[in-house]
């Protein structure tokens, strides 16, 4: 395994807080934040959570970062961006982030339509010319560049042609998407169901191209990347960099246990899809940005409630499960609204996620084409929602030393490990591998020398668990129930 740091402190401005956020009475700065027990205990249980991840499920490399407020508060690197040279992945390592790409693409569509060149009502043929798709439900009326954004659009998943398959990954070009275009029909009525679609958004980028009058890449640049400051975005896949700061896709691990590099790919027409690469850093700084426009202290990339409307609920599906913004998905997790976006490409998967309600996001990038980022990021933000939580209210207890105590135990023959990590004035026993991050903890406090008692989730008393000290002044074992768990690092 590979674990290194690599935090990064962006300061914005603090800013008042809007009716989406707590009150300002409630806000702690980052550097507190972060220092208090029960955060910095949250911390190191998403350590040691995703470490096991990485090595359980045989990722070749993890990259995450935690945002809150206007500081990338933590991030760390699992394993290795490249398995042959075992470079370290890190928050600077890039990665492609493939459908996160929407959230770039439609707040380009966004400018346009504050800048007075479009409307979200507006038909796609109204901005270009060439779109001759076959409409099959033309009584619904017609594809809306808000149909894009939200999916609704009854258009296509893909244009035509199987380019997502190895090993050459053969994307079409500009001229063949359109040529393709007439040979296509749609395959719902407008504005009556969801369907995930590149082509949607691919058109939103050629949309943004022919209001601005710009170059779809270089408007995104000019417009976005380059006010942000996000230096290891980019539009494209910098295949000279790969396997060097650019990470190496790997397959999906088949039934021998073994992955395979991917071959590099590049996404010509659906770029606006598909096509960008970035790190937890530049994602981090994405965050920052989106929490200070929603506070209203940046205005200069978009208007503080055009993101709030691109957040919020646009599209709703028949079966009331599948909800949808404007390029964002917008969803609850244990009842709180989360936005973001997710990506899938040959040999990367990736996940972005805010709940602005708290200030916080969650990045995870992985170099896998299974790789577990959706449920690693939902399961962060959800520790890290509690832990803002808590942070509110100062800890009133002791924070005694119990780092002796820390590590990873497993008792043979049985499979799997138990990590144990101090949060607060408890020890987290955290089992490993799992899910649930929630579940797979439970509470241990403090009855005196190296014995402690286990908690129920009511706080009632259980069996003791019960360490010993090794030569080193750590534990080297623990026993519960007769059962003998040894100390594995």
């Amino acid at each position: 395994m590979n674990r290194l740091p690599s935090p990064l402190v962006v300061t914005l401005t603090a800013a008042i807080a809007t009716s989406s956020t707590f009150a300002d009475e409630d806000r702690i700065s980052p550097e507190d934040f972060v220092v208090h027990p029960q955060v910095a205990g949250t911390l190191n249980v998403i350590d040691a959570w995703i470490d096991g991840i990485r090595d359980y499920e045989k990722v070749p490399g993890i990259s995450a970062g935690i945002v809150y407020d206007d500081t990338l508060i933590w991030s760390e690197g699992y394993g290795f961006s490249n398995l042959e040279s075992e470079r370290p992945a890190d928050a600077e390592t890039i990665y492609s982030i493939c459908s996160i790409s929407k959230l770039f693409t439609s707040i380009g569509i966004m400018q346009q339509r504050d800048a007075g060149r479009l409307r979200l009502s507006d038909r796609v043929s109204e901005h270009l010319d060439w779109f001759d798709i076959e409409e099959d439900h033309q009584e619904y009326g017609p594809p809306t560049i808000e149909g894009l954004l939200t999916h609704s659009s009854g258009l296509p998943r893909e244009s035509w042609g199987a380019y997502w398959n190895a090993p050459d990954f053969p994307f079409p070009t500009r001229e063949e998407m359109i040529r393709q275009l007439s040979e296509q029909q749609t395959l719902y009525p407008a504005h009556s169901i969801f369907q995930y679609s590149n082509l949607a958004l691919t058109l939103a980028g050629e949309i943004v191209q022919e209001t601005s009058g710009t170059d779809y890449q270089e408007y995104i640049q000019s417009q976005i990347l380059d006010p942000l400051k996000l230096e290891d975005t980019r539009t494209y896949y910098p295949e000279d960099m790969r396997g060097q700061q650019l990470a190496i896709g790997y397959t999906g691990l088949d039934r021998r246990g073994i992955r395979e590099p991917v071959n590099p790919f590049f996404t010509r027409a659906i770029t606006p899809a598909a096509g960008f690469t970035s790190t937890v850093n530049d994602l981090g700084r994405f965050a920052i940005w989106q929490f200070a426009t929603l506070d209203g202290e940046e205005n200069d990339i978009l208007e503080r409630n055009t993101l709030r409307e691109m957040q919020r609920v646009h599209w709703v599906d028949p079966d009331f499960d599948t909800t949808w913004g404007l390029g964002f998905s917008s969803r609850k997790i244990d009842g709180d609204t989360a936005v973001g976006h997710g990506g899938g490409c040959p040999g990367y998967i990736t996940q972005f996620v805010l709940m602005p309600r708290y200030r916080i996001a969650t990045i995870v990038l992985t170099n896998a084409g299974d790789g577990p980022a959706n449920n690693t990021a939902v399961n962060m933000i959800k520790q890290m929602r509690t832990a803002v939580r808590t942070a509110k209210r100062p800890f009133r207890g002791e924070t005694p030393d119990y780092s002796a105590y820390e590590g990873n135990y497993a008792g043979p023959p049985w499979g799997g490990e138990t990590a144990v990590r101090q949060k607060g004035d408890r020890l987290i026993l955290l089992d490993l591998p799992s899910y649930d991050l929630k579940a797979a903890q439970t509470k241990l406090k403090h009855v005196e020398g190296d014995v402690f008692v286990r908690l129920t989730d009511d706080n009632e008393e259980r069996e003791q668990w019960v360490f010993t000290m090794g030569e080193n002044s750590k534990a080297s074992k623990v026993l519960r129930h007769g059962f003998e768990m040894y100390r594995l690092d």
